[in-house]
């Protein structure tokens, strides 16, 4: 066998001298302000890792001789703390250290995504506040100059206001909640969760409202409403509103602006976080900011240290800079480069959420007539109907005509910005996707169901067997259902006449969809369990929302229809 593993990839002479030019670059930025060099193990205890404050989430993991779990490096962060702490804790502060090293993450099956990366980072230890967050964002700057980027964007946020406004609630269980479907980019079960607390209105709005800012200065006026308005007086934007003074003054290129929804890893991340953008990337080429708890108790006699560090991806600035190249399609590492001028992609599905979605774009002010019957077109053209002075105008758009089931993966690889489906094919998908609203559209059940003359042995098989067999589209939404219920099940996926399984005795029961429940009354089924209500969703690129301003103006436009 001559082949890598999927994920992992050779690297040839042309490139890696590329790829050794762009590292040259970068240090030499990082040395210039004084940071030194340091190496960590590839292999580290998963242990150590999660006393630093994060808990190692890797598949790569292996029992050396002794018996003792280790895991390949995922982070570089976080060994750097655990060096930090266990070797330089009589270290003159601040410390500035600097690394070159590969890294190995999870990512899901079958999406031509990389497992392994190279980052080009820094961590500063030992100096906070507005000057320690000043002198990261003027090293970034610094970099992505050296390197002669055509255009690049800084996105910055904190994770402070939500934190504020979470422990204001009071309530650990909502706040766990919350923070997870914040960290997953998921606003509209957010909504659904906030609405099933006890919370006075003005804390609900602040915390639906805050990961959805977005903008220049403006933005952080609004948060301080939303916070002022929940009971929260001190201000809690001034780090941000510094580092928009410092920006201004420092830089004459690229620009900088405000997102609230970048405020994740909050086990991790105490303050300021940012990422970079370049070249019209959806992907960040960087990202950071500040964990100024992650070294409590490390250096004696200080309670609490201050420390903050920025990786750059060398595979992203390599993309970034050979950018005309990429736009011809994806790299294995980053969706699609779409130029800012292009028109607006939206995935459209096919099927029975084909109606819904069109009524809902023609609703929200566009020309869908070349939609409605496409013939064997797979992209078609819409025209926006709104005045170009307009404040929401988006301009033409282009709809990609696929499966729904396939539309999660249009969007998260960049070849469309944004689109509609079910939920339940972004819960199937579990890609990193931004999910907007609900459309309301479309609705049906997820259920458990078994043939009606056949009541009572499943439960005996299980006793037996210790596992419920099931048949299903879904098996992620089965699994995770069984899971929360306690039960072993062994999921059979199949793709069409499910209702079959259990009929034919190949599984005890069955995990689908119903609207009217016809199907399962015609092959004498019967429902043994209700698990999810499911509905149309408007979803997008994260990154794409972050720098191209149509996008949002559209989420309102089809939000304001929905709500007429």
């Amino acid at each position: 066998m001559n082949t890598t593993p999927w994920g992992f990839r050779d690297i040839l002479p042309e490139e890696a001298q590329v790829r050794e030019e762009i590292a040259a670059g970068v240090r030499a930025c990082f040395k210039a302000r004084g940071y030194l060099p340091v190496e960590t193990p590839l292999l580290e205890d998963p242990r150590a890792l999660a006393s630093a404050g994060r808990t190692v989430d890797t598949p790569f993991k292996l029992f050396d001789d002794d018996g003792r779990l280790l895991t390949v490096r995922s982070d570089n962060t976080l060994p750097i703390v655990r060096l930090v702490a266990a070797r330089l804790r009589d270290a003159e502060l601040p410390l500035r250290l600097r690394y070159e090293a590969p890294l190995v993450r999870s990512q899901p099956r079958n999406v031509g995504a990389a497992r392994q990366f190279t980052q080009l980072g820094f961590e500063l230890i030992g100096l906070g506040g507005v000057e320690g967050d000043a002198e990261m964002l003027e090293l970034v700057i610094d970099a992505l100059r050296a390197l002669d980027l055509p255009s690049w964007r800084i996105v910055a946020g904190s994770v402070r206001p939500f934190m504020k406004l979470l422990a204001c609630a009071a309530d650990e269980a909502l706040a766990r909640d919350v923070l997870e479907l914040v960290h997953a980019n998921n606003f509209v079960d957010l909504d659904a969760r906030l609405t099933e607390a006890n919370l006075a209105e003005s804390l609900q709005r602040a915390i639906s409202e805050l990961p959805r800012l977005h903008g220049g200065v403006a933005a952080l006026d609004r948060v301080d409403v939303l916070l002022a308005a929940a009971g929260i007086a001190e201000p809690q934007t001034d780090e941000l509103r510094a580092l928009a003074e410092r920006f201004a003054t420092y830089s004459a290129q690229g620009s900088l602006s405000f997102d609230f929804s970048i405020m994740n890893s909050f086990d991790y991340y105490t303050g300021l976080v940012f990422k970079a953008y370049a070249s019209g990337m959806a992907d960040p080429v960087g990202s950071g900011g500040r964990y100024d708890a992650a070294l409590e108790g490390a250096f004696p006699g200080v309670c609490q240290v201050p420390a903050a560090g920025f990786a750059f991806s060398l595979e992203r600035l390599e993309d970034a800079l050979d950018a005309g190249g990429v736009a011809q399609g994806a790299s294995a590492d980053h969706a699609v480069v779409r130029a800012a001028e292009e028109a607006l992609r939206i995935a459209v599905p096919k099927g029975s959420l084909k109606d819904g979605t069109v009524e809902a774009l023609a609703a929200a002010g566009f020309d869908v007539s070349e939609l409605v019957d496409p013939g064997r077109r797979l992209i078609v053209r819409g025209r926006d109907l709104r005045a170009p002075d307009a404040t929401d105008f988006v301009g033409d758009v282009e709809f990609v005509i696929v499966r729904a089931t396939d539309a999660p993966a249009f969007v998260a690889a960049g070849g469309a910005d944004c689109g509609f489906c079910g939920r339940d094919s972004l819960i199937e998908a579990n890609l990193n996707l931004l999910e907007l609203i609900d459309m309301g559209y479309g609705a049906c059940r997820f259920i458990e169901a078994e043939p009606a003359g056949r009541k009572g042995l499943a439960e005996r098989a299980y006793a037996r067997r210790g596992t419920l067999r099931v048949a299903t589209k879904y098996p992620r939404i089965a699994r995770a259902w069984y899971e929360r219920r306690g039960i072993t099940a062994d999921i059979v996926t199949l793709h069409g006449n499910i209702e079959l399984g259990p009929i034919v005795g190949m599984t005890d029961r069955i995990v689908d969809i119903t609207a009217t429940g016809t199907t399962l009354r015609e092959n004498d089924l019967v429902i043994t369990g209700e698990i999810m209500e499911c509905t149309a969703r408007f979803f997008a690129n994260p990154g794409r929302a972050r720098l191209d301003a149509r996008l949002h103006a559209l989420a309102a436009r089809l939000e304001a229809a929905r709500s007429l």
